[in-house]
């Protein structure tokens, strides 16, 4: 990961795409958000969604499966080119959290972050807030997912 000096506003981070099956939505709505439009093809069909889908919980979680994925291998490529690595986190939270679209069975959600804002803390001198837009659209461009988050980032040369 980069230092928090290295960090600019609009960078945009590609994390990944997911595919959201049936048996991988029922499986999490069973603990987690177990509503029967979750759960049942026919009460799915007989609801406002009109077909299963996944849980708005299951799309966030699969975004921050996505990034500390992404984090991880930008770690490992970093300390292969002999390179140090930046902490990032804790995350602060995050906010504006908007379902926009429902996510169904098949749709596969292609997963972005883009940062917005960075400032100095002035609580952990060693350490930035980075924040980011996260976001997820659909295999047609349709946005589904979004929220904004911030979390402490390294800063180079500062102890923390």
């Amino acid at each position: 990961m980069k230092y928090f000096e290295e960090v600019q506003v609009g960078e945009v981070y590609a994390l990944g795409r997911h595919t959201f099956v049936a048996e991988d939505i029922k499986a999490f709505a069973t603990r987690f958000d177990p509503q029967l439009f979750h759960l049942d093809e026919k009460a799915a069909q007989e609801s406002h969604f009109g077909a299963l889908c996944a849980s708005g919980w299951h799309t966030a979680v699969t975004w921050m499966r996505l990034m500390v994925d992404f984090r991880r291998r930008a770690a490992e490529q970093s300390l292969a080119r002999g390179e140090p690595v930046a902490k990032v986190g804790p995350a602060l939270g995050f906010r504006d959290l908007r379902w926009l679209k429902p996510v169904y069975v098949g749709d596969t959600v292609d997963y972005r972050s883009e940062v917005i804002e960075t400032r100095v803390s002035n609580s952990r001198p060693g350490f930035g807030l980075m924040t980011v837009r996260a976001s997820g659209v659909n295999q047609k461009g349709e946005p589904v997912i979004s929220f904004i988050s911030t979390a402490f980032v390294e800063r180079r040369g500062t102890p923390p």
